[in-house]
């Protein structure tokens, strides 16, 4: 039986760490993007760390992989929605840096857990 403690696994701490960070940001986008980019976002981003936490309840290495796996198309989605917002100047520079680091290494990280389980 595979369970895990998702609270003990630094990439689901790290995954409410950065969607609060792109919650605090997408405050400060347009209010006409509230339906599109800012909500879009904010799921992508909660997604991450909700879908590692459904995972861990999962009786199997193998179920929770597919959890892990859709966590991580999660984090691909919100990079490229992060590109697009700097594209279109929502982001700064720095905004911008700061998040695309933090998910490619969300991304790399799940992606390590992803093949530890295989």
């Amino acid at each position: 039986m595979a369970r895990h403690n998702f609270r003990k696994l630094s990439i689901w701490t790290d995954g409410v760490a950065f969607s609060t960070d792109v919650y605090n940001l997408t405050k400060k986008f347009p209010t006409e993007e509230r339906f599109n980019l800012i909500s879009q976002l904010n799921r992508a981003a909660v997604s991450i760390p909700s879908n590692i936490a459904e995972g861990s309840a999962k009786s199997s290495d193998k179920h929770f992989k597919i959890f892990l796996e859709n966590s991580l198309g999660s984090a691909y989605e919100c990079e490229t929605q992060i590109e697009i917002a700097k594209r279109i100047a929502y982001l700064s520079n720095e905004d911008y840096e700061q998040l695309l680091n933090k998910i490619q290494s969300l991304q790399k990280r799940i992606g390590s857990f992803i093949d530890k389980l295989s």
